[in-house]
């Protein structure tokens, strides 16, 4: 088999119940030169997932479609996409995004990086055939982020702007995972993104970011990036845990990762006393409130934020419904 060329990018798209953009994704993908695989995994849908990803093959051999009959989470669904794909280069796209042409090769120009990231533009949904050629052009002005600010710009303020780097999709260097023994974390639904980037920073690596815009995430209210269980909060912080457990980090870094644990763990907190008022009624909870006196400052606190919350305008430009109003957010601002 003829080596891959060090530039050339697989790209992975893990789909559940994608049918109606699958197509669109897989296309920006096929059509960026630098791509050399797009490995597109079906995990578990219900619908045509698999069939529209299989009929949108341009012909040139590098799209493999694979299905899984049950779920088993992005996780799984990305490691399995690694293991089977020969690239140097790994990247990733979520079946209801695409990419804007030229992204890999503005990306690839940069050196110096073990993980590269760009911008991302969140569009409506029913603008995305015609806001691509309305995306701004951003100076690149590339910065290496390091374990410490990248987990601080993953904790959310109320009534405070963000931007949550979490989302950004990097393009990853397959040597500097394999040397690690780094994937996905299979027990996490919820952040396994951050959680493997804050694991590869934690190992050393290079992170850079360019504010140019070459990805476009489609905002749609009932998208499943804004569904999850209140289990996968306990996992997620439970990661954390394990983090600050094996890892030697440095003072900053250990006191960021203990924020983001905290914050998470809070969240965890206030959804588990509402699933319990919702499921078994008001006396229920309050009893495992009353038991657990430390989660009562994320209770009351939370149920504050959420009511007052309600009354001000979102102002994050992480993927929320952006209401059909035509405006374009992006994650990194100029």
């Amino acid at each position: 088999m003829t080596a891959a060329a060090p530039t050339a990018v697989c790209i992975i798209i893990a789909a559940k119940n994608a049918a109606d953009t699958i197509a669109r994704a897989i296309t920006s993908a096929l059509s960026e030169p630098e791509t050399s695989e797009v490995v597109v995994v079906d995990d578990g849908s219900t619908d045509e997932t698999a069939a529209v990803a299989s009929a949108a093959d341009d012909g040139t051999g590098r799209l493999t479609v694979v299905r899984f009959e049950a779920n088993r989470g992005p996780s799984a669904t990305r490691n399995y996409a690694i293991s089977i794909s020969q690239s140097p280069l790994l990247a990733l796209l979520d079946a209801d995004d695409f990419f804007l042409p030229g992204r890999l090769r503005q990306l690839l120009s940069e050196d110096g990086w073990d993980l590269i990231a760009d911008n991302i533009a969140f569009i409506d949904a029913e603008r995305a055939a015609t806001a691509v050629a309305e995306v701004k052009q951003f100076t690149p002005s590339p910065r290496l982020i390091d374990l410490a600010g990248f987990v601080e710009g993953n904790i959310s303020r109320h009534g405070a702007r963000r931007g949550e780097i979490g989302f950004l999709k990097p393009i990853m260097r397959r040597a500097f995972l394999d040397e690690h023994g780094l994937r996905y974390d299979e027990t996490l639904r919820l952040g396994e993104d951050y959680n493997l980037y804050a694991r590869a920073l934690a190992k050393g690596a290079r992170y850079k970011v360019i504010k140019s815009c070459g990805y476009a995430a489609l905002v749609r209210g009932n998208s499943l990036s804004g569904r999850h269980r209140t289990i996968d909060l306990k996992c997620l912080y439970e990661a954390d845990r394990a983090m600050l457990a094996e890892a030697r980090l440095g003072a900053a870094a250990e006191a960021a990762l203990r924020r983001h644990e905290r914050h998470v763990r809070d969240r965890y907190e206030l959804r588990h006393f509402l699933d319990l008022k919702n499921q078994d009624g008001f006396r229920s909870a309050i009893g495992y409130a009353l038991k657990h006196p430390g989660a009562l400052p994320a209770i009351v606190s939370g149920i504050l934020a959420d009511k007052s919350e309600r009354l001000r305008r979102p102002r994050s430009p992480a993927p929320v419904a952006l209401g059909g109003t035509g405006e374009i957010r992006y994650l990194l601002q100029e």
